[in-house]
């Protein structure tokens, strides 16, 4: 298990290790770089090899609609979906509104 900071090396004696995140320090969502380099019994270090690892939103949003119970017949009322959330990384970015009629 390794918490890595940009830019400073994480030395490891094995060939793996877990980059370990929590939710207090998540890698922001979109591309990220990580670079390993190796040094062998003489101290000769490699060229450099880098991947770029995809942090991405896979969950979906959760909607949570909020409406009055009951209205007054030919009054206007709010639909309010403000409380949805995506525990995911993402943000809300629209509200898709349909009638579904009488139940």
């Amino acid at each position: 298990m390794a918490e890595f900071v940009i830019n400073q090396e994480v030395r490891t004696e094995t060939p793996t290790v877990e980059v370990t995140l929590t939710a207090n320090n998540a890698l922001p969502l979109g591309r990220h770089t990580f670079r390993l380099v190796v040094v062998d019994d003489s101290g000769n270090s490699s060229i450099p090899d880098e991947v770029i690892v995809i942090v991405a939103d896979t969950e979906n949003p959760t909607a949570v609609l909020n409406a009055p119970r009951s209205v007054n017949f030919a009054t206007s009322f709010n639909l309010d979906g403000s409380r949805s959330f995506d525990a995911g990384g993402g943000r809300v970015v629209a509200y898709q509104w349909t009638y579904m009629g009488q139940p």
